[in-house]
C-alpha cells in the first residue's frame, strides 16, 4: 500500500474513490454473502418486542456476528484478486422468508483495487 501516506493495512471504503492516493489498477467486482437461518425462540420473544417496543439484542448481535464476517469474507477474496483496498463498498441486509421459516441475508460488495 502507499506506505508514504501511513497506510498499513487494508482498506474499505464507502468512497468511490481514495482522497491523495493513487489506485493503481480496478481489479474488478468483489462479493460475499452470508446467510442464517433466525431461530424460533428468538423470532417469538421479538413479537413480543415488536409489540411493546424496545430493541431486539438477540438479533442486533446475529447482524454485528454477519456484519464482521461478510466483511472479513470480502477482504479475504480482494485479497486473493491482488488488492490492497475495495472502495464503492455496499452492505446490505435483507429478510428472506416463506412458509414460516426466516433467513437474514448480508451482502457485501465493492470494487477491489490497487493502490
Amino acid at each position: 500500500m502507499a506506505e508514504k501516506k501511513g497506510f498499513d493495512k487494508f482498506l474499505m471504503v464507502t468512497a468511490p474513490l481514495l482522497d491523495g492516493v493513487e489506485i493503481h489498477e480496478y481489479l474488478g467486482p468483489v462479493v460475499a454473502r452470508d446467510v442464517r437461518a433466525v431461530n424460533i425462540v428468538r423470532d417469538f420473544f421479538t413479537g413480543f418486542r415488536d409489540i411493546f417496543g424496545g430493541r431486539s439484542a438477540s438479533y442486533q448481535e446475529v447482524i454485528d456476528d454477519m456484519y464482521r464476517e461478510v466483511l472479513g469474507e470480502l477482504r479475504q477474496r480482494a485479497e486473493t484478486m491482488g488488492a490492497t483496498a475495495v472502495i464503492a463498498l455496499r452492505l446490505d441486509f435483507e429478510s428472506i422468508g416463506s412458509k414460516g421459516k426466516s433467513l437474514l441475508m448480508a451482502t457485501a460488495q465493492g470494487t477491489a483495487v490497487r493502490v
